[in-house]
């Protein structure tokens, strides 16, 4: 019996990121509401982090409700309809519940139903993760216009007494529409992973441990100098993979966009890639806070808003943290 050759899908040579939205927390928290419970100050968080005040959202508004406005604006910003997306991904620590995704639910919320709809776990580095599956899936032919969120509330899984991380910590939602181009848009992604690392970053405990009274509620933790040691060396590292596995080089960057972790890491990343002053770098860890998957596509959405002239032009952005997981790639700005 002679086996049926099978089918393959095929899609378009490249793909592009069409168009961004963003959703931030509706509160506003500046650093001297979070100081009493660790015991520090506004000038001492400002000095570590360059927070100066993070986004937060009230307690009626959850992730799956930044996640949809965000995607909605990313849609009507693409210039497609709703029905034309067909792959919805999310990136998110912070889904409270383990079952349904958030991305099948947001998918029904845009008008994306019944687009293929799954979230996905790669902490800080999630949004970059997802920018390189929608790419391949709509390069080889199972999707074709991709919605990429990076969605989170960090704020239902913070200890607001935990000295370590819970001041860094912000809510909002970054998407991103990936569709079919005549020209590269997105360069191979560099990423990776190290799971000997994974006691420097991630949850407190876990539900069965809190479900059966042995553990409080889990709450993200973290050892900072590991942590920070690790992004400065080792994630200069991979950017400056990213850059030649995209074939260009510092000085031909527009934008260079860094998961917004701490803003001394961001400026020790500058200095190690040697990055030319025409190149602007994303900051808005200042005013958002940390949003882990939600971090770089809120910071590409700002730096668009306040420099619309590095649309076309190429950033490269970065994406790290709990795992320890790591992504970058180069992509052109929308």
């Amino acid at each position: 019996m002679t086996t049926p050759t099978l089918k393959q899908s095929r899609g378009p040579e490249f793909t592009r990121i069409l168009g961004l939205g963003a959703a931030r927390g509706d509160l506003s928290v500046p650093n001297d509401d979070l100081v009493g419970p660790i015991n520090s100050s506004d000038e001492w968080i400002q000095q570590r982090t360059g927070i100066v005040t993070r986004t937060r959202a009230s307690a009626d508004v959850s992730a799956v409700d930044l996640a949809a406005e965000a995607g909605a604006e990313a849609i009507a910003a693409a210039g497609i309809s709703p029905e034309q997306v067909d792959l919805v991904l999310i990136a998110t620590i912070s889904n409270v519940q383990q079952s349904p995704s958030m991305a099948a639910v947001v998918a029904d919320r845009v008008g994306a139903n019944p687009a293929a709809a799954y979230d996905l776990n790669a902490a800080c580095a999630g949004y970059a993760y997802a920018i390189a599956q929608a790419d391949a899936l709509i390069r080889s032919g199972a999707a074709h216009y991709a919605l990429v969120i990076g969605a989170e509330k960090l704020s239902d899984i913070v200890d607001p007494t935990d000295r370590s991380i819970s001041f860094l910590l912000g809510d909002g939602a970054g998407a991103a529409v990936v569709g079919p181009s005549d020209f590269p848009g997105i360069s191979p992604t560099v990423w990776g992973s190290d799971g000997s690392k994974a006691d420097a970053v991630g949850m407190s405990g876990t539900l069965t441990e809190f479900r059966d009274g042995t553990a409080a509620w889990p709450t993200l933790r973290q050892e900072g100098q590991t942590v920070f040691r690790w992004a400065v060396w080792e994630m200069a590292k991979v950017a400056k993979q990213a850059l030649e596995e995209a074939g260009v080089e510092a000085s031909d960057l527009a934008a260079f966009i860094p998961h917004q972790a701490n803003m001394r890491i961001v400026d020790e990343f500058a200095k190690q890639l040697k990055l030319p002053e025409t190149v602007v770098i994303a900051r808005d860890i200042e005013t958002t806070g940390n949003t882990s998957a939600a971090s770089i596509p809120l910071a590409t959405h700002r730096l668009l808003q306040g420099h619309p002239e590095l649309s076309g032009g190429l950033a490269l952005q970065i994406g790290f943290g709990a795992g320890l997981v790591f992504g970058a790639q180069v992509v052109v700005l929308p």
